[in-house]
């Protein structure tokens, strides 16, 4: 017997009563019922991405269609665990709306912010006590709260951050890059050395985190920045594709050297 939903699909309401049915031991979908928050979570940051490519193409179309995919995400998660008696969607919806007038209390209170700046301030030290009050009378660390899973980039500028909030941070840009050139060297000489592939994997992290450090200094992401030299990478391989299918060639049937000039004529012509 098929379910009775709700009409309007505009409604949030109506989500919740699909994936509700879904969920449902008595005639629900036999693989949303074996889902946990372990399994689903991969999709949730696979989601989230693909909002975010959505943004960096400029098609909304997509982006709303990925919002959406995002959403039921929020609405999966919560569905298992009102099946668990953990809580249930509008208790998110209720956390996140105390949270958002919490955390801006230059809108919702008596609290004065009157540039961006002022209000990442105001933001960052209401995170703070929040992370305080949740520490039951403990005093929480510096990088306490940090997510774990977060892509590793990402996570090291947000480690650099919290202990640059307390001093330990190269006061100059200049000072970061001559850790880099000092992290570099040590590369090297594990390599030289024919050091075991550990070794080199945390010398190689340590450049990375340099790195990320610089950007931070910087004031560049350096996923973002990352991101743009992929695509670059992208588009001038796949020039030198086409340069080579118009001789009736493809990559492996040319040399290092042929690819290598192609890949500078495609790089002069994008300056151009």
């Amino acid at each position: 017997m098929s379910a009775t939903l709700p009409k309007d699909k505009h409604r949030i309401e109506t989500l919740l009563a699909i994936m509700a049915k879904l969920r449902d031991p008595d005639g629900g979908c036999p693989w949303d019922l074996e889902q946990t928050f372990e399994t689903i979570a991969p999709y949730t940051i696979e989601e989230a991405y693909e909002v975010a490519d959505a943004i960096q193409r400029g098609d909304r179309a997509d982006l709303k269609d990925e919002l959406g995919d995002l959403l039921l995400q929020v609405v999966f998660h919560s569905r298992i665990a009102e099946d668990e008696g953990s809580f249930q969607f509008a208790d998110v919806v209720e956390g996140i709306s105390s949270k958002m007038v919490r955390r801006h209390p230059h809108v919702f209170g008596d609290g004065e912010a009157k540039t961006p700046v002022a209000v990442k301030g105001s933001w960052e030290k209401i995170k703070a006590e929040e992370r305080t009050a949740k520490a039951d009378g403990k005093v929480p660390g510096a990088l306490d709260g940090i997510p774990k899973a977060l892509p590793a980039l990402v996570r090291a500028v947000k480690l650099q951050k919290r202990a640059a909030r307390v001093g330990f941070d190269w006061p100059q840009t200049a000072q970061v890059l001559d850790k880099l050139a000092e992290e570099t060297a040590e590369l090297k000489a594990e390599v030289d050395n024919g050091a075991p592939t550990a070794r080199v994997m945390d010398e190689l992290g340590d450049i990375l985190f340099v790195y990320a450090n610089l950007a931070r200094h910087l004031d560049v992401d350096p996923e973002q920045a990352l991101s743009g030299t992929n695509a670059k990478f992208e588009r001038r391989f796949a020039q030198i594709e086409a340069w080579l299918a118009e001789d009736g060639r493809t990559p492996d049937q040319s040399t290092l050297e042929e690819m290598d000039s192609l890949w500078t004529k495609a790089k002069n012509e994008e300056r151009q």
